[in-house]
């Protein structure tokens, strides 16, 4: 299993639904990298815990599959103020598995 982090580009959007969650879709190519090195162990709805990096600001949490076949990275409104992030920005993260 990988030990490095990964350093990923994606754009940072809001799912249009109750309440204001943001997002980032790690892209499949990405996904497909995690996924291999990353097989087990996974959380509930194939969730894999992670340590995410933007900017200075870290904090836990973790991606969530989608369809497509990527993941989704939730965006908490305290790293979006921090980092001064808004919707429709690619921003860099760094995103390490912690299991």
């Amino acid at each position: 299993m990988k030990s490095e982090p990964y350093t990923i580009k994606a754009r940072v959007w809001e799912w249009q639904g109750k309440g204001s969650w943001h997002f980032a879709t790690i892209e499949k190519k990405d996904a497909d990298e995690i996924k291999k090195d990353w097989p087990w162990p996974r959380r509930g709805f194939g969730s894999i815990p992670v340590n995410v990096k933007v900017g200075i600001t870290s904090w836990k949490t973790s991606i969530f599959p989608e369809k497509g076949g990527s993941y989704l990275l939730p965006i908490k409104k305290e790293v979006r103020q921090k980092e001064a992030i808004s919707i429709g920005q690619t921003i860099t993260i760094t995103v390490s598995v912690s299991i």
